[in-house]
């Protein structure tokens, strides 16, 4: 499967408009006070051809007293019009700029909650720069939208209707030429747009965003890069991202150069129209001089509208283009959603338990776990074992509620997870991963993350009893220190221990820990070892085990093997079980670490 294929919903431009009108209705009264500012403004502008017009008849009077009194009503009436256009513009723009503002506002924080909720398989099959990419570019495409629904096509409308139906009332045939010439003109631009510009557009919407997922990849990612000297590989992997992101585009771009051609030639064809129409009642005696400067600025107000109208109406593909991936953030599923009637879970104890429960992951036809049953007393502290891809780590998320059961059930303190809402069930829930992930924030904001009301005493206190104290004070800005994009300026032993903090502060009745000492020098391993044990006192404790001699002192043991608990007990009871999983995988890791230390002394 290619890197950049993804199972998405097409998104049609009536779903848009559809999301976009929803957005609309929850602010009738803007949205009203938009249309009559743009309408008051638009009608001014069409009414100046017909003052012009009489402006020139006054001109031509014999009595030059009446001629001046004619001419300078209609230059009055010309001025005035200017006036109320200029007034009724400016309030369309103070409206439409804090409309704009706040629905961006909205869709962006509605995308985000969204995003937040999705589950961890899609965030995990994600690139993160790629939705950060869609919800931005989605957001500003809402600028562009209303300029071009409510500023500029609507107005265009208004001022195309009005010129045709005030030229008709003058001369019939004049205003059904400039109004079949309109609605020809609209409607060759929208062909254009919808059938030959649009799908170039939407397919370089599509690697734009592919261009965003591989420069996010890579910076995310430019530790490993540097540690492999790959700087030029992942040049080159972007170059050749870049050059169909480039041949897409400039397709695009030529779309639309040739439907600007199109319409420039039917504008000159609707010119030679309205110009020919006025010259023949000229000829015919229908017309007088003052009727011909009318009919030609009305055509200068008409072909500057029809020749706007294309712009825009590309901009309206464009911006609809873009903002069909945000939409389909709106559109798409959320994979584990609260019940409608979820209530806040009370877990006070901590006791889990797994009653029949089968589960398989999405496209694998076979279950991970058929049937399994166990319990989890409150305050028992159980290490999780077994080889890799045995079931450990989906034992802990369906705890957490980050995949649902496919039968049975899993309870917390007698609750079925599936019942509770998922904030609540996980606040209670305190987890140190082998990783752990720090926000670019301060140590102090990253340690209260659990519990943002806590005291500076109480962060403080936790820092101690997790052995992060000293080298946190230890810094120029001490609490306020910023830890850089996922906690890249703190070692790995820092790191831990700022996680074993959050947890301490966090005061969960059940803790998980994914073994966070693996991969640490003894010393940070010593410390951060000392601070678990401190942090399992009182708590449901699981620790996934990948070193087996951190386990020994646990309550139980569960030895998973293909999606079954095989063996379950302490650690002296298993190690003497002949043939056991857990005695092999002991003298495995035994064997590993005398020949560690022989390799060692002969060095």
């Amino acid at each position: 499967m290619s890197l950049f294929q993804t199972h998405k919903r097409e998104i049609s431009p009536r779903a848009v408009f559809a999301f976009l009108f929803a957005h609309w209705r929850r602010r009738r009264g803007v949205i009203a006070a938009t249309l009559a500012a743009v309408l008051v403004a638009t009608l001014a502008e069409v009414f100046v051809p017909l003052f012009a017009g009489r402006l020139i008849d006054a001109l031509s009077l014999a009595d030059r007293e009446a001629a001046w009194r004619g001419a300078t009503a209609a230059f009055l009436a010309i001025v005035a019009l200017g006036f109320v256009m200029v007034s009724a513009r400016h309030a369309t723009y103070v409206i439409i700029v804090r409309l704009t503002l706040r629905m961006m506002s909205d869709v962006a924080a509605d995308a985000f909650a969204r995003v937040q909720r999705f589950s961890a398989d899609w965030h995990a099959s994600t690139f993160a720069g790629s939705t950060v990419r869609k919800i931005s570019r989605g957001m500003w495409s809402l600028d562009v939208l209303h300029d071009t629904l409510l500023v500029a096509l609507f107005p265009s409308v208004v001022a195309l209707a009005g010129s045709a139906l005030l030229l008709g009332w003058h001369w019939p045939v004049m205003g059904l030429v400039v109004a079949i010439g309109a609605v020809a003109f609209v409607a060759l631009t929208l062909v254009l747009s919808v059938t030959y510009v649009a799908p170039a557009a939407r397919l370089s919407n599509a690697w734009d965003t592919r261009v965003g997922g591989v420069l996010a990849d890579a910076v995310g990612c430019n530790a490993v890069v540097k540690a492999y000297g790959a700087e030029e590989r992942e040049e080159e992997r972007l170059t050749r991202v870049l050059a169909k992101w480039n041949a897409r585009t400039m397709r695009t771009w030529m779309a639309g150069t040739w439907a600007g051609t199109a319409q420039l030639l039917a504008l000159v064809v609707l010119q030679a129209s309205i110009i020919g129409t006025a010259l023949v009642l000229w000829h015919k005696g229908e017309a007088g001089a003052g009727d011909i400067a009318y009919v030609l600025t009305t055509y200068l107000v008409v072909h500057s509208y029809l020749r706007d109208i294309g712009m825009h109406v590309h901009n309206l593909q464009r911006s609809v283009n873009e903002l069909e991936e945000l939409v389909g953030i709106h559109h798409q599923a959320v994979a584990i959603a609260d019940a409608k009637d979820a209530v806040p879970a009370k877990v006070e104890e901590g006791r889990i338990a797994f009653e029949g429960v089968t589960f398989h992951y999405g496209g694998h036809r076979t279950p991970l776990y058929e049937n399994l049953s166990v319990t989890i007393d409150a305050g028992e502290r159980v290490g999780l074992v077994g080889p890799s891809g045995s079931g450990k780590t989906t034992f802990v998320k369906l705890i957490q509620r980050l995949h649902d059961v496919s039968s049975g059930r899993v309870t917390v303190d007698g609750q079925d997870v599936r019942v509770v809402t998922q904030g609540s069930l996980r606040r209670a829930v305190a987890m140190v991963q082998q990783e752990p992930v720090l926000f670019h924030r301060s140590l102090m904001e990253n340690i209260a993350y659990g519990r943002p009301d806590a005291s500076f005493a109480d962060i403080r206190r936790a820092a101690e009893l997790a052995n992060a104290a000293s080298f946190i004070e230890g810094l120029p800005r001490g609490y306020g220190t910023l830890v850089g994009e996922r906690g890249v300026k703190l070692s790995g032993g820092e790191r831990q221990r700022i996680a074993i903090a959050r947890a301490f502060l966090a005061d969960a009745p059940i803790l998980i820990l994914d073994e966070a000492t693996s991969a640490l020098d003894s010393e940070s391993e010593a410390a951060i070892q000392q601070a678990m044990e401190r942090l399992m006192v009182g708590r449901t404790t699981l620790v996934i085990a990948h070193r087996l001699s951190t386990v020994r002192a646990l309550d139980r043991l569960l030895v998973f093997d293909k999606g079954r608990i095989a063996e379950e007990g302490d650690h002296d009871a298993l190690v003497r079980r002949e043939g056991g999983i857990y005695r092999r995988l002991f003298e495995r890791q035994a064997m590993e670490l005398a020949k560690g230390l022989g390799s060692g002394l002969a060095a």
